[in-house]
């Protein structure tokens, strides 16, 4: 008999892979999807409407939830209000993130008590790691400054440790999608920061081959990398990316990017969940040229043509330069170890 999968978050980059690969595997599993309705979500959603049943829901909607578990087996849970918009409106974060998952644990006792819970956390609890970049599960969690979405996660965490539930918390490193835009955390990264990481097909594929796997991860929290053939630094991914999109070099002034106080970095324990699910199957020239497909011709020119242009258009959307060129000290403090006072003077935090 087929098992009946709920999958959160399904119209999210993650999500998308995940609802084409548990299609993939439709002999195994029957798919119902919750995702809160809007025109984006629709047209993402809108071919695969004959594959899955789609639950139009709000997770803040306790009711709502409550009537899309019934006789589920398997839960992927992915749906939150990510960065940008998770750190400008903390409320709506902790409202989405924690009480939204609160609603589906108690959704699940009380419908699906044996209901395997899979939850995607992030490296964000981690914090900033550009001065010790190597990170395992068991480090202390301690989010950047700033950052609302990572507390919303620790939360989201330990409520499910307390659910009762057969549960597994994967913490998904920087996860690529070839046809991501840029947004301004773009800026937030230090050039130096180390990154393990993955791609959205290969953290769909492993979130659904957690599902086959559960007496093996139950209970348990993991590091999901793409492994060591995906370790790259901030600026080599940067410098990739700008010269397949034709905008060459990477000649942003220092201020530009923050130098502390994000997060990422490389995992000493991201074999673990290797070992179990055999998904780490990119690499990082893989995701290059991934990234290169989705690049078309026309767009190239018109980057090589628009260069200066576009590059003053990104610049303006950078906090950190933003920060730096209206002397704002609280946001410099944030952004910047060393905070300039004025000419010949600085402050080191």
């Amino acid at each position: 008999m087929k098992k009946i999968v709920l999958l959160t978050g399904a119209a999210g980059a993650v999500g998308l892979e995940t609802l084409e690969e548990l299609i993939r595997r439709k002999d195994q599993y029957t798919v119902r999807v919750i995702e809160v309705r809007n025109r984006r979500t629709e047209r993402t959603l809108r071919p695969f409407r004959q594959e899955a049943e789609i639950c139009w829901v709000d997770l803040t909607d306790r009711g709502a939830v409550e009537a899309c578990v019934q006789d589920v087996d398997r839960v992927i849970h992915l749906a939150a209000i990510i960065p940008p918009l998770a750190d400008r409106q903390p409320a709506l974060a902790e409202r989405v993130n924690v009480r939204g998952t609160q609603n589906l644990i108690e959704a699940l006792r009380q419908n699906a008590p044996e209901a395997f819970l899979l939850y995607s956390s992030s490296v964000s609890v981690y914090g900033d790691r550009v001065r010790n970049p190597w990170i395992k599960v068991t480090d202390l969690l301690r989010p950047s400054e700033g950052d609302y979405y990572a507390v919303t996660k620790i939360k989201a965490e330990q409520l499910i440790r307390n659910s009762g539930l057969p549960w597994s918390i994967f913490r998904l490193t920087g996860i690529f999608n070839p046809q991501q835009k840029l947004d301004p955390l773009f800026f937030h990264m230090p050039l130096e920061t180390c990154i393990e990481m993955a791609t959205t097909r290969d953290t769909g594929y492993a979130l659904v081959q957690a599902l086959e796997h559960g007496a093996e991860l139950q209970g348990r929290t993991f590091n999901l990398g793409g492994g060591e053939k995906c370790r790259v630094i901030y600026r080599d991914l940067l410098e990739g990316c700008f010269a397949i999109t034709g905008l060459g070099a990477m000649d942003f002034p220092p201020e530009a990017f923050a130098d502390h106080n994000f997060h990422c970095g490389y995992f000493l324990d991201s074999a673990e969940l290797e070992q179990i699910l055999h998904f780490q199957r990119d690499s990082f020239e893989d995701y290059l040229n991934w990234y290169a497909h989705y690049v078309p011709a026309l767009r190239r020119w018109l980057a090589r043509v628009l260069q200066r242009t576009i590059k003053h258009y990104l610049l303006g959307q950078s906090d950190p330069y933003r920060a730096w060129r209206r002397r704002d000290r609280k946001l410099m403090q944030r952004f910047f170890r060393q905070v300039k006072l004025a000419p010949g003077t600085a402050s080191i935090r």
